[in-house]
């Protein structure tokens, strides 16, 4: 009990001090992205679609050394397409999956110029289910899953970010059981998305 305490104390301080000392920008973020469903067997397969996302963020920066992170929380859209294989015939679904995502990069920023920046950026993000449509009715969707985030971009004019991101699952996005399949069939979602931030 007093190491969780001491832990508790220590973490509560440097959340305290960590406004003191670091830049704080808020902003909106937005973009496409490109969604692929992957299955954990070869009956179901999924192909890239396209989608949107948007939301509100903020962004901590330690100035001396350009560490710090950024927090989001998206509307996401995922357009995404599911083939089937079964007894020689093939049945395709095209869906939109809709979730709210809550990326937690940790992220460096460097400068190329009083006007030009770059950085780099990973760290878990948490996703909640939020519509479906037929992948309901054929998969046990989950309520809430997690991904992984790796991406690069450049900063402009010291409000304007421009990235590329990759997302890849980590936990299971859904679960089919079916008499047909040899066990259950997993789903992950992996997303290559481009976005364009503006922090005020």
């Amino acid at each position: 009990m007093k190491k969780f305490l001491s832990t508790f104390v220590i973490f509560a301080c440097l959340w305290i001090a960590l406004p003191a000392q670091a830049q704080v920008k808020f902003g909106l973020k937005g973009g496409l992205n490109i969604s692929t469903l992957s299955f954990s067997q070869d009956v179901v397969k999924g192909d890239n679609r396209t989608g949107f996302f948007v939301g509100p963020m903020v962004e901590f920066t330690l100035p001396v050394v350009g560490l710090g992170f950024d927090v989001a929380a998206l509307y996401n859209q995922d357009g995404a397409k599911a083939t089937e294989f079964a007894e020689g015939e093939s049945y395709s679904e095209r869906q939109t999956l809709k979730s709210i995502e809550v990326p937690v990069n940790l992220k460096w920023s460097f400068g190329l110029g009083s006007t030009l920046g770059a950085y780099v950026a990973a760290g878990p993000q948490f996703g909640f289910n939020v519509g479906s449509g037929y992948f309901a009715e054929a998969f046990d969707m989950k309520t809430c899953y997690t991904t992984f985030n790796v991406g690069a971009g450049v900063k402009l004019i010291r409000h304007i970010q421009i990235g590329l991101n990759y997302n890849f699952g980590i936990s299971k996005l859904a679960k089919a059981v079916s008499e047909e399949y040899q066990g259950s069939v997993d789903m992950k979602k992996n997303t290559w998305q481009i976005s364009l931030a503006y922090l005020f």
